[in-house]
């Protein structure tokens, strides 16, 4: 008899419950679907979809869900209710949604709207950033994508596994959420420039970065996590990335490298409420107390990368989250703090001839990806003597 007439019948929710049960706020849901359909990916394979589908909207209506009922049937609930919103979502009030589909602590911490919160709950779009050169070709051979306002962002429809496209293997597109693409672009690097990625992660960005400047140039990518970096080596060698550098740095005062920069990134890692579309249950690990802290730490690294500036070189600020100790209040100290940086206008990606601002916000409802925040600043030609204060230090006797 055939193996796969030996395999087990699989129940999707049962699945799902399974991995509910593990996830935690040290073991986020994602990272745990993740881990469970890889461990038995021969069996999952052809449901992991409804799988996902199931975990994610068990969180997105977590708040509507009666704990005292079997996991089961709240998960049923969960994914009746995802039905309901995507067919009838005007029988939904914005009241209610605001009430349940939210931690009570937020409304005090940012602007919450009626329009955001009806964003986090639809399933996400799944974006690609084609390469320069790619994306005429990838929208005659990627059935189901649709243009947007950025010239190589492409949302894309379908069902296919997009990593086993020969398009993929080739370097011809990366998956990346458009609002990570739009912070790339507001850099605004040039062939030839030099540029630091301070928190490159696996590199989405750099990668980015290296294909506005034409592999010309050279960006140094940094991460405290070695993991991290070699995954980005992967990722360049399929993208056709040579022009970057990978260096161990942990956000400590002493910059990797003495040279001087044309721009530095600052993608600093955040409380992430800007992906609570995709990522539905932080909404309910996530405090208070853990957004204070990434504040402090997202002001001691921008203190930390002033100095690596050059003069008339840029500093941009990014983070795919949306509360105000993250984003204004850390744009202000910069502002304060930074004594030798003044705000730097930037322009506006998706309205032609829209005015340009030193801050940018984009919103899952309007843009269709993440939330993100974007504050820029660029140093003064004639650099005060000391530019890299202490968070809480005056940058004034």
């Amino acid at each position: 008899m055939s193996p796969r007439l030996l395999r087990p019948q699989i129940n999707p929710l049962d699945v799902a419950a399974a991995v509910i049960r593990k996830a935690d706020r040290e073991h986020p849901a994602d990272a745990v679907l993740r881990e469970e359909l890889r461990a038995n990916g021969a069996i999952y394979r052809s449901q992991s979809a409804e799988v996902s589908r199931a975990v994610f909207a068990y969180y997105r209506w977590f708040g509507w869900l009666d704990q005292r009922h079997p996991l089961a049937g709240q998960i049923k609930h969960a994914l009746d209710l995802a039905t309901a919103f995507a067919e009838r979502p005007d029988s939904f009030s914005d009241e209610k949604l605001m009430q349940r589909c939210l931690p009570a602590w937020i409304a005090a911490h940012m602007e919450v709207t009626a329009d955001w919160v009806r964003s986090l709950q639809r399933e996400p779009s799944l974006w690609i950033r084609a390469r320069r050169g790619f994306t005429a070709a990838l929208r005659k051979s990627l059935v189901k994508t649709a243009k947007s306002p950025l010239p190589e962002a492409l949302r894309y429809a379908g069902k296919e596994d997009l990593f086993r496209r020969p398009e993929f293997q080739d370097g011809e597109f990366e998956i990346q959420d458009i609002a990570s693409q739009v912070v790339s672009l507001l850099c605004d690097p040039q062939p030839g420039e030099t540029w630091w990625d301070a928190c490159a992660g696996e590199g989405g960005k750099t990668l980015h970065l290296s294909d506005l400047m034409q592999n010309k140039g050279l960006i140094w990518a940094s991460d405290r996590a070695d993991w991290r970096l070699k995954r980005l080596k992967l990722r360049t060698g399929r993208a056709k990335c040579f022009n970057y550098r990978t260096v161990f740095w942990d956000g400590g005062e002493k910059p990797p490298t003495k040279t001087k920069f044309d721009g530095v990134l600052v993608d600093a890692p955040c409380a992430g409420l800007g992906t609570w579309q995709r990522n539905p249950h932080a909404r309910w690990t996530l405090t208070l107390d853990d957004v204070r802290e990434l504040a402090a730490i997202q002001k001691t690294l921008l203190s930390h990368v002033a100095g690596s500036v050059k003069p008339g070189g840029k500093l941009l600020y990014a983070v795919c989250t949306l509360s105000r100790e993250e984003t204004t209040e850390v744009a202000k100290f910069a502002d304060e703090q930074l004594a030798d940086f003044e705000p730097l206008p930037l322009p506006d990606l998706l309205h032609a001839g829209g005015p340009a601002a030193p801050v940018r916000w984009f919103w899952p409802q309007d843009l269709g990806g993440n939330g993100m925040f974007v504050a820029a600043w660029r140093r003064r030609s004639a650099a005060v003597k000391d530019p890299s204060p202490t968070p809480g230090t005056s940058s004034t006797p």
